[in-house]
């Protein structure tokens, strides 16, 4: 049977490859997925017990319970941003397929900074969209006359990520403000994905763009904060036309989140994020001391993400010789069009990141 052409446009994930060769591996030093080593909650965890242990297993109305999704939106109202509505969505990436899916035509073009997460330019090219990128190598910083070079007529929206994959950079109030205002001058949609905002370390919350700039849909969810990773429990929220159309749209494909996850996301979306938080701003410190001295490296101010530059300046070739060495990371090409970086996540216990040094100190130096 000959296949769809919009599936030649899309590639096996760089990330997944590099789970599935993780099981292959004995002992690996697996820095390389973008999951929380951390747990469920424990109440969040009983919520779902008792959801499903009463019975609450059939299918929710398609937008989501609705006093999760006034929760919901109650917590951005607490961040200054007045979303008309929202919808629970199967994770982030079940809001990113819903929300490209109803704002974007073959050919419409949508802002990305390069690096960006891999699903923004995969996802656009599957719907015949095209992803433009904005440099913001080396420090991985917005420029906001860098988008406004970036613009073309057929220019219909940009993404902003913060704190973001991969570089574990987090956005300033001054930077996002810039951008929001090239996107105000010619009328473009912002997609803010927010997935990260709990894991920050400077100050007390993670700007974001949706506090100042109106037309923007948050995306965000809580499998990095909870540890809900399997659960599949996101949201959207903003201009009503926008969720009404995605509404639609998922009760045609996804139907609805997971029932039982969506009560357990209202004990959720109150749990305490500052013990680990702490723990992983450690964990930051843990793997950035050990490689600055070494590696060209930014420090990352949030997420659970670093993104050193290859000392060969091949991160590709790099990374086959630390996948040699038992270290499992990613070549900074799954997320950019460039190949000189790589991404290693330091969501890991202490232990796994103190060996992951050690072995990546000496291929520093092997490459010296």
């Amino acid at each position: 049977m000959k296949l769809a052409q919009r599936t030649k446009q899309i590639d096996s994930s760089g990330i997944r490859k590099v789970f599935n060769l993780a099981q292959k591996i004995a002992d690996p030093i697996n820095l390389s997925i973008g999951q929380p080593d951390f747990d469920v909650p424990e109440p969040v965890k009983q919520a779902a017990i008792e959801a499903l242990q009463s019975g609450f297993n059939r299918y929710t109305v398609t937008a989501g319970l609705p006093e999760l999704r006034e929760k919901v939106l109650a917590k951005y109202r607490a961040k200054g941003f007045e979303g008309e509505d929202a919808i629970v969505t199967a994770g982030v990436s079940g809001g990113l397929v819903l929300s490209f899916l109803v704002l974007f035509d073959p050919g419409d073009e949508i802002l990305m900074t390069d690096p960006y997460f891999v699903m923004y330019k995969h996802l656009a090219n599957f719907i015949g969209a095209r992803p433009v990128y904005v440099d913001t190598y080396p420090d991985f910083r917005l420029r906001p006359e860098a988008f406004e070079a970036a613009l073309t007529p057929r220019t219909k929206a940009l993404i902003i990520n913060s704190p973001h994959n991969p570089t574990g950079t987090v956005y300033s109030e001054e930077e996002l403000r810039g951008v929001a205002d090239v996107a105000a001058r010619h009328h473009l949609l912002v997609l803010s994905d927010d997935i990260y905002e709990h894991f920050f370390y400077q100050g007390e919350e993670a700007p974001t763009i949706a506090s100042f700039y109106p037309n923007t849909l948050v995306l965000s969810g809580l499998s990095k904060s909870a540890a809900m990773t399997g659960w599949r429990l996101g949201f959207a929220l903003g201009p009503a036309e926008i969720i009404r159309a995605m509404t639609e749209l998922q009760q045609y494909s996804f139907v609805c989140a997971p029932s039982f996850a969506q009560q357990a996301a209202l004990v959720a979306l109150e749990h305490d994020m500052a013990e680990a938080r702490e723990a992983y701003r450690r964990k930051r410190d843990l793997i950035y001391e050990g490689l600055q001295d070494l590696y060209t490296v930014q420090k990352p101010e949030g997420a659970f993400y670093i993104f050193p530059q290859a000392p060969s300046g091949d991160g590709e070739a790099f990374v086959a010789r630390a996948i040699e060495n038992k270290v499992l990371c990613v070549p900074g090409s799954v997320f950019s069009e460039k190949k000189s970086h790589f991404r290693i996540s330091f969501a890991a216990p202490d232990e796994t990141i103190q060996r992951g040094v050690e072995v990546l100190r000496r291929l520093a130096d092997e490459s010296g």
